[in-house]
């Protein structure tokens, strides 16, 4: 009998594979986001041969370049059990009905045209949320149509990422509250869940902070330009207009994440000042910087935000010690929450 472990892979070279099959997938901070974006569901995950296939694509992707990955078949194949005789396999072969194979492959390709129809809707509403999030910090469009362009930009992005959270974490199946908090762990550690939280919160606000639109048009940049680059490098009208934005949105990926974190943390610190305003509300305001915590250890921000959080901390504490030595206890105290 073979290795469990070893069959569940799809064929590639021995010593490829084995590396391959050896690379520890949980702890590179890559893998999670790979993952969600490859839109599988979780019931076709649990299957051993789709989530080898996965992983051999993102092992040629960000490990070994020349490892080969080959594609998958609709059709799955089973071992021979042990006959009696001869004649017993060829007549359960000769009663085999012809078109086995069409009907194996039918369910594979209506899932397949499922996750597409899923995808492009995905792809319709933030290429909608990216044009209204760009009607509303647009200086020049009357105030109205800003203040519904918003709104209306973060209502898409709270519905697209939080059907996103539903569609791959479900609900949890057990009612005790050891499923519930491991269903809450996964879903606050998921790419999805920051984006959600930051949206529904000033969505639901008085506030009307342009600012609070650069994240927005960051995240539907991305998945808008990803989404082109994948499926209409065919089009003539993709070749001839959008092309060249969606090449550059791809080259210069980093520049885009530390545009987002450095709006996100000056908003942390707009919020204080608007304490000061009428339109104040405390409670946002905490909650906000909870989420800003959530991003300083997040996977998919902390690079960011960390290295942003350090430049402000070498530019401002000589000014602090040297003029306001008065202020080290309370950030201190500041300090051990964030760190907690």
């Amino acid at each position: 009998m073979g290795d469990a472990s070893s069959s569940s892979w799809p064929s590639s070279t021995g010593a490829a594979a084995a590396a391959a099959s050896a690379y520890d997938y949980e702890r590179d901070p890559r893998w999670a986001d790979y993952r969600a974006s490859s839109a599988v569901p979780p019931h076709l995950f649990t299957d051993p041969y789709v989530r080898a296939h996965l992983q051999h694509k993102f092992y040629h992707r960000f490990v070994d370049s020349n490892f080969p990955v080959e594609g998958m078949s609709s059709t799955t194949s089973t071992q021979p059990s042990a006959s009696t005789g001869g004649a017993s396999t060829s007549a359960g072969e000769n009663a085999r009905p012809p078109d086995s194979g069409i009907n194996s492959a039918g369910p594979a390709r209506s899932r397949l045209s499922l996750q597409l129809d899923q995808r492009s809707l995905h792809f319709s509403v933030n290429a909608w949320v990216l044009i209204v999030a760009l009607i509303g910090i647009f200086p020049l469009a009357p105030r109205s149509l800003q203040y519904k362009g918003y709104r209306l930009s973060l209502l898409g992005t709270t519905c697209t990422t939080g059907y996103a959270l539903f569609a791959f974490y479900r609900l949890p199946r057990a009612g005790n509250l050891q499923a519930v908090q491991a269903w809450f762990h996964l879903v606050t550690s998921s790419k999805d869940f920051i984006p959600f939280m930051y949206c529904l919160m000033f969505v639901t606000s008085k506030l009307h902070l342009k600012l609070v639109l650069v994240p927005v048009i960051c995240w539907a940049l991305e998945h808008v330009a990803r989404f082109l680059r994948r499926h209409f490098t065919s089009s003539s009208l993709y070749r001839t207009y959008l092309e060249q934005p969606c090449t550059w949105v791809d080259a210069n990926t980093t520049a885009v994440h530390f545009l987002r974190s450095n709006a996100e943390i000056l908003l942390g610190f707009l919020l204080i000042l608007s304490l000061l305003s009428p339109q104040r509300n405390a409670m946002q305001t905490f909650m906000y910087w909870q989420l800003l915590k959530l991003m300083y250890h997040s996977p998919f921000t902390a690079g960011y935000h960390r290295a942003i959080w350090l430049k402000i901390g070498r530019t401002i504490n000589p000014y602090i010690h040297q003029y306001t030595p008065f202020l080290h206890d309370p950030i201190n105290a500041g300090m051990r929450w964030w760190f907690r």
